[in-house]
């Protein structure tokens, strides 16, 4: 009844969120609130939550983590993110503005993509062709290259990483959330061991615990490249021994439902898609030679241009109402749409040993 009540009467709805951006603004280290006025809380994980601030002598508005560092998991996601963004300068990477911190406190001022998730950005579009699909990866392509070429490995790359800057048609789009980042100097052992990453989108060689580089990253954007073109998952199961088993295997198909787009999906983007979701790392490309891939290159010029947008929105808005569903019974209180702070979205060692993958 409330949030019915809550929703018929914007007031109490304002005053609701007056009352969030109080509470959160006294718990604001006094350095920071002297600069920026406090405007909105707009997402929250296990240690973080993260406020829309417009700064007081320009009135740019930006984007405040703060980050409980008391507790030893915040306190990793903490140095990950910042030992990332404090050596970072690209485009498509969310650009870190300053620090402010305390004993148990850390606030990373950054810059705020007001744009929305990339999915979100397709399923309100009209139109939505091959082309459309790589002017996205051409971006996001272009930062991980970057990322490599500094040592540094994202391993969390999903849709909801990835964030238009503005709402414009012409917006940038930016890859986020750097806590699961692992960045290497020259000359260190470019092998990580860490298991970490969201079930969809991680890479066989982590599910196995060998060491592995970079690559993981491709694979997330195999994974991110056929969504793009379908609205559907290539390995997918609400049972995740079952759903590991499949990206062992690799085994991910083109063909399916009546309302799935591969038939009208050229040869050339499907070649892009498996050189991405390779089983062997050594056999995936590198950031650089999928920038050079035909597909990518020509802007799909070869492509036939079909607006794949009806049956792609439909996919993704189906996948989200079901995952809705299954989050509901599950009991969970999170939204289903979201992985950034949902605990249980992430790959655990644990998991893996039960699995006996």
């Amino acid at each position: 009844m409330l949030l019915v009540l809550v929703a018929k009467l914007p007031g109490l709805r304002f005053a609701g969120q007056a009352n969030k951006v109080a509470k959160y603004r006294a718990k604001f280290d006094p350095r920071v609130t002297a600069k920026y006025d406090i405007k909105a809380l707009i997402g929250r994980g296990s240690f973080s939550r993260v406020v829309r601030v417009e700064h007081k002598a320009t009135k740019q508005p930006y984007a405040i983590k703060m980050i409980e560092t008391k507790y030893r998991e915040g306190r990793e996601v903490c140095e990950s993110e910042l030992s990332v963004l404090r050596r970072v300068r690209h485009t498509n990477i969310i650009q870190l503005i300053e620090v402010f911190e305390t004993q148990d406190r850390v606030y990373m001022v950054m810059e705020l993509a007001t744009g929305g998730e990339l999915f979100d950005r397709i399923i309100a579009k009209g139109s939505f062709t091959e082309r459309d699909a790589t002017r996205v990866l051409q971006m996001v392509l272009d930062g991980v290259r970057y990322l490599h070429t500094l040592g540094i490995t994202h391993r969390d790359l999903k849709p909801e990483n990835l964030l238009y800057y503005h709402p414009g048609t012409d917006s940038k789009i930016m890859i986020t959330d750097f806590g699961l980042a692992s960045a290497r100097k020259k000359g260190d052992d470019c092998l990580m061991k860490t298991t970490c990453g969201t079930p969809e989108y991680i890479a066989p060689e982590i599910l196995v615990r060998k060491p592995y580089t970079n690559s993981v990253d491709m694979w997330a954007l195999g994974v991110i490249s056929y969504i793009l073109l379908s609205g559907t998952m290539p390995f997918e199961d609400d049972n995740r021994t079952r759903l590991y088993r499949q990206i062992l295997k690799g085994k991910y198909s083109y063909s399916g439902e009546v309302s799935m787009p591969w038939p009208s999906v050229s040869n050339l983007a499907k070649d892009f898609i498996d050189r991405l979701l390779t089983v062997d790392p050594s056999d995936r490309m590198t950031a650089l030679q999928a920038l050079k891939h035909p597909w990518v290159v020509s802007m799909a010029a070869s492509s036939s241009m079909k607006n794949l947008h009806r049956s792609i929105s439909q996919n993704l808005l189906k996948r989200a109402s079901s995952r809705c569903q299954s989050t509901k019974s599950a009991q969970s209180t999170r939204s289903s749409r979201s992985t950034k702070s949902n605990k249980s979205r992430r790959v655990r060692e644990r998991e893996l040993r039960e699995a006996a993958v």
